[in-house]
């Protein structure tokens, strides 16, 4: 069973910075992308970057050149790096994988239980 674990959220002053981190575990055979969404209270789930097999990252201009995202196909880790937070960034953040796993040819959705991230002074 294909598990993703989140690590890092937490509070920080606007105009800081935090780093997510992610990890997945169980019977991989391959990973085809990862990638971070969040979800602010009342709002719908929005993607803040992605990173796929062959190393190609992809932020989105709403956060694009403040986020970056990064990733260890060794480790089977997605990392999301957030300098120059604002509030409008408190969220939980959820980490995401499409996985195949041993024994199949497909991929599935696989989703991390989400860190907090809160940006207040």
């Amino acid at each position: 069973q294909v598990q993703l674990v989140e690590s890092g959220g937490g509070l920080v002053q606007p105009g800081g910075s935090l780093r997510l981190s992610c990890v997945a575990s169980g019977r991989i055979a391959r990973i085809e992308r990862m990638a971070w969404h969040r979800q602010a209270p009342g709002k719908q789930r929005e993607l803040v970057g992605v990173i796929f097999s062959g190393g190609t990252p992809y932020v989105p201009d709403s956060v694009k050149g403040r986020f970056t995202v990064s990733g260890d196909s060794a480790k089977n880790a997605v990392y999301l790096q957030m300098n120059s937070l604002k509030p409008e960034d408190t969220a939980v953040y959820y980490c995401y994988a499409a996985i195949q796993e041993y024994g199949t040819t497909w991929s599935n959705d696989y989703w991390g239980q989400g860190t907090q991230v809160t940006v207040s002074s």
